[in-house]
């Protein structure tokens, strides 16, 4: 199971940043979610796709007030931010305001 680096808080604030090769936009998510895929659900979902394509995520987050339900390959994961290849799109998650300091 893959540790994910950036906290992930319920009740935080997040900037995404979609992008493809030609454009890229920047919007707002709250109730960020992640849940690594179990081998037995990529290879039923996506038996379509080479092993090395497909999706290791499903990712669940309110855009807008609308809930979004993606899957995607973790391509980077850090504390400042994980990205994720969803289908031509790439999906930049991160803070919108740095985590306060716990303790």
């Amino acid at each position: 199971m893959t540790e994910i680096k950036m906290p992930i808080f319920f009740h935080a604030n997040y900037r995404v940043i979609i992008r493809t090769k030609d454009w890229e936009t920047r919007e707002r998510a709250q109730k960020l979610s992640l849940r690594e895929l179990s081998p037995e659900e990529q290879k039923a979902s996506f038996k379509d796709l080479d092993e090395k394509d497909m999706p290791t995520h499903q990712i669940v987050f309110y855009d807008f007030g609308c809930k979004r339900v993606i899957e995607g390959k973790l391509l980077e994961n850090v504390e400042e931010k994980i990205v994720f290849k969803v289908q031509e799109k790439e999906y930049e998650f991160s803070h919108l305001k740095p985590p306060a300091a716990q303790g």
